[in-house]
C-alpha cells in the first residue's frame, strides 16, 4: 500500500466558493473493494493508513490546524474468468 500525501491549493476561485488555502491530500492507489468497505466504516488497514498520516502533518507541523483533508482511493478492477 502507497501512502502519498501533497498539499495543494484552490486552481481558481470561482471552481469553489470558498478557497481553499491549503488542503492535504492523501492518494491511497487503487485498493481491494474489501478494504474501500471497511474504509468507509472507519476501519481496516486503509483507514489506520490515512489516521497515521494525520498524525504525522500534525507532528511535522506541516499541516495548519483545522486544514481539509482529502482521501482519494481507486478500487481495483476485477479479474474477467478466462475460460479456454
Amino acid at each position: 500500500m502507497t501512502v502519498i500525501h501533497h498539499v495543494s491549493t484552490s486552481a481558481s476561485p470561482a471552481a469553489a466558493p470558498e478557497p481553499l488555502s491549503s488542503a492535504t491530500v492523501v492518494d491511497l492507489g487503487k485498493q481491494k473493494r474489501k478494504d474501500i468497505k471497511q474504509l468507509r466504516k472507519g476501519q481496516g488497514p486503509l483507514a489506520q493508513a490515512v489516521l497515521d498520516t494525520v498524525a504525522e502533518l500534525k507532528t511535522s507541523g506541516t499541516s495548519p490546524a483545522g486544514s481539509i483533508v482529502v482521501v482519494v482511493v481507486e478500487e481495483k478492477s476485477k479479474r474477467a474468468l478466462r475460460f479456454f
